[in-house]
């Protein structure tokens, strides 16, 4: 059923026909996303992908909805480490509050294209190349430990290498004009900052799909469970943005908890096809023990403040 045309169809339409609501509605005018109007939309995005899980269970059946269910916690958890890079982008660039929804609307809508086409092909090399299963696996577990054992960076946004590359071709303004990501200028089609963030924003998305999507795939190997979960944690992104943003500094110990979450899928990955295959619901258990471990951590042991201290007279 999962390869029938309409099927597909008929999701994104849904999909499509959410988004119009969301901007052509209720953000129609552009205003600061209050906390209540985040949580509101995040108790939302997450009721719509279970309640489509449930649509699931029932048309096709227990394992195929145990799959989605995973498969979303997985993506949902990861997608959680792209929120830290967009509050760095949105602080480093002084994106005002009132602009940050646009970006992620556009944000979201891109990286819904990006990630169905690399699902697509990491689909069709599987289907293809058995073995690449494995090749997924050692790159999510040297991943996991370079996510447990790498210390924090500090990111220079302007060092990009795809911002260095468009600023060469097209000129960008050195103000924000309103919310518009292009204008034109005494005959000059320029790109603002705001432009600039929603590049970035793509490139950070891309970068983490390469984590995430194979991830997935140790889940299932079904396209349709793949894509849907992916585009239901990505839905649900921009609202949990804004509702976390003012205290995702307070989990430090989540990337800790998302490093052993990708080296276990890593390790499922590589057992697929041996008599001590890692069962889904196994999996599913494992995976948010981790996560609400690291959670119920970063509350008990806080990230000590660093006082500056002022020198002696």
């Amino acid at each position: 059923m999962t390869d029938n045309l309409w099927l597909w169809i008929g999701f994104n339409a849904f999909v499509l026909i959410m988004l119009c609501i969301d901007l052509g509605v209720f953000h129609r005018k552009a205003h600061i996303v209050s906390m209540k109007e985040a949580l509101s939309w995040t108790a939302a995005w997450i009721s719509l992908a279970l309640v489509f899980n449930m649509g699931i269970w029932h048309y096709l059946g227990q394992q195929k909805a145990l799959e989605f269910f995973t498969g979303y916690v997985i993506e949902y958890s990861l997608s959680v480490d792209n929120m830290f890079v967009f509050a760095l982008l949105f602080s480093y660039f002084s994106v005002p509050a009132l602009y940050q929804h646009k970006v992620l609307f556009w944000g979201v809508l891109g990286a819904l294209l990006m990630r169905a086409a690399m699902i697509l092909i990491g689909a069709a090399l599987i289907a293809k190349f058995a073995w690449i299963i494995y090749v997924f696996g050692g790159f999510l577990i040297l991943t996991g430990i370079k996510m447990i054992f790498k210390k924090e960076e500090e990111i220079h946004p302007e060092r990009n290498p795809l911002v260095r590359l468009f600023k060469r071709f097209m000129p960008v303004t050195s103000e924000y004009r309103d919310n518009r990501f292009f204008v034109r200028e005494k005959g000059i089609l320029m790109a603002t900052p705001l432009f600039v963030v929603l590049l970035l924003v793509e490139f950070t998305d891309l970068i983490f799909a390469v984590d995430s999507i194979p991830a997935i795939f140790a889940v299932t190997k079904d396209p349709f469970i793949v894509y849907t979960s992916n585009v239901f944690a990505i839905l649900g992104l921009r609202s949990l943005y804004f509702a976390l943003c003012g205290v995702m500094d307070k989990f430090h110990y989540l990337k800790l908890g998302l490093g052993f979450v990708l080296s276990f899928v890593g390790v499922k990955m590589l057992l697929a096809h041996t008599p001590w295959k890692i069962d889904t619901l196994v999996s599913l258990g494992f995976i948010v023990l981790v996560l609400a471990g690291s959670v119920l951590a970063s509350w008990l042991w806080p990230k000590k403040s660093v006082k500056l201290e002022t020198p002696a007279a």
